[in-house]
């Protein structure tokens, strides 16, 4: 017999975070109630929560903690977003005499490592804190520059560039956006949409000022010096980030995972997406010169792209404070699929291109900035940080196939772009699906916040 429970939404601990479904009703029957971290637990369990629920929402070492956090992406983030100006460079100068496939290589081992070392640094930050993994980070990250400034060969590349310059970016990406949501639940998305707004303002930077230094100062000082402005702001980075929550041990991996449903779709519909979802931002260059567009001004395409990005990961966060979270993500995700297969496929001048950017750059963007507080969203606040990184270390796979695959089928093809781009397009559709069914789970009612 179905159970009534009068519940007072305080009592619960959700007064503090109500940003999660909640019923409009205080009389709501059991199975009735959204789910939330405090959700599946009794009123006198929640109520232990009660503490960890009370977030700042605001205050100087959050906002500090923000501001680090967009510092941290933008050197991290915002390069790997810009590793399309290095597959173009190299296609034109070290790496001729390879394949664009060979090349692109180096940038899918660059998000592999990226997402997968998500997973320990996760439970690391779970455990320690931020400062434990950012400050040994930073001086894999400078070193990772330093050592692609010097490289000749292209062993060396996937060394310097692809394997050690990701693990820099996870130990400079996880733990500040994790903290974040330490400090804020209300607006959390928020919060980490400004963060996540880094990466695009240094995708827009990075193509344009890498552009210029390669002619002016040679592909050598024009990577160090990129390398010494990631070590300045990532100090800064590393000094302003800071944790609310004392330190705990955490287990490797929660076996609850398993079992949570809704997480396992958000998980299967990532792993579809970041299969094509990179696909983009590593061929747009080539694909603008290779349609006519002059080398200089292809390298813009690519700004233009992060340039939408930053849009996208500022408004639909902030709006998904009001509406809900995975009521935004679901349609900017089947939006980013759509544009691609509407959009792209059919562009073949400048201006046609730098519509797609602009759309494909906002929409992805904003994929990219909700997936954390919809995992947050449907996790307790002392396993967000290893949810995160298990989620990032299961589509580190997919994302380090798609580069590679895509330009097998520009070989495949020819050289004709249609095979790359359905590829591309029909993987992030396929991914928007499971998202909604995560989302239908959570509350089948389509008018309800969640």
């Amino acid at each position: 017999m179905m159970q009534t429970l009068d519940v007072r939404v305080d009592d619960v601990g959700l007064k503090k975070c109500d940003s999660h479904n909640v019923a409009s009703e205080f009389t709501v029957s059991a199975t009735d109630i959204p789910y939330s971290p405090t959700s599946a637990l009794s009123p006198l369990e929640a109520a232990q929560t009660h503490e960890d629920d009370a977030y700042p929402e605001g205050g100087l070492r959050a906002w500090l903690t923000v501001f680090g956090a967009f510092l941290a992406l933008f050197c991290t983030f915002g390069q790997l977003n810009s590793f399309g100006t290095f597959q173009s460079w190299y296609a034109d100068h070290q790496l001729h005499h390879l394949p664009q496939s060979t090349i692109s290589w180096i940038g899918s081992l660059q998000l592999w490592v990226f997402f997968f070392s998500g997973g320990f640094i996760g439970r690391l930050f779970d455990a320690y804190g931020p400062h434990v993994v950012m400050i040994p980070g930073t001086a894999i990250l400078v070193l990772s520059i330093m050592a692609t400034s010097l490289s000749t060969q292209y062993y060396q590349y996937v060394l310097g560039q692809g394997v050690l310059f990701g693990l820099g970016v996870g130990m400079l990406f996880y733990p500040p956006l994790a903290a974040i949501s330490t400090h804020f639940c209300k607006l959390r998305a928020t919060a980490l949409g400004i963060a996540f707004a880094g990466s695009g303002v240094g995708g827009v930077v990075y193509p344009i000022m890498l552009d210029r230094l390669f002619v002016q100062v040679g592909f050598d000082w024009a990577v160090r010096i990129s390398g010494f402005i990631a070590l300045v702001l990532c100090s800064v980075a590393c000094a302003t980030v800071s944790n609310r929550l004392p330190r705990v041990p955490a287990p490797y991996f929660e076996m609850k995972l398993i079992k949570d449903a809704t997480f396992l779709l958000l998980v299967a519909g990532s792993i579809f997406i970041s299969l094509g979802l990179f696909i983009p931002f590593f061929y747009i260059v080539e694909y603008s010169t290779s349609h006519g567009v002059n080398p200089t001004v292809a390298f813009y395409v690519l700004s233009v792209m992060n340039a939408g990005g930053i849009f996208g990961r500022l408004a639909p966060p902030m709006l998904s404070d009001s509406f809900g979270r995975f009521n935004l993500i679901v349609p900017c995700a089947f939006l980013s699929g759509l544009s691609i297969l509407v959009v792209w496929i059919f562009a073949d001048n400048l201006p046609t291109i730098l519509i797609f950017a602009i759309l494909y750059g906002f929409f992805s963007g904003a994929f990219n900035s909700l997936i954390m507080p919809c995992v947050a969203q449907i996790s307790s606040i002392r396993t967000i940080g290893t949810r995160v990184g298990v989620l990032y270390s299961i589509i580190s796979f997919p994302s380090l196939g798609g580069g590679p695959a895509a330009g097998a089928l520009l070989k495949l093809n020819h050289g004709s772009y249609s095979g790359m781009i359905i590829l591309s397009g029909t993987t992030v559709l396929a991914g928007s699906i499971f998202l909604l069914w995560a989302r239908l789970r959570l509350q089948p009612r389509l008018s309800a916040r969640v």
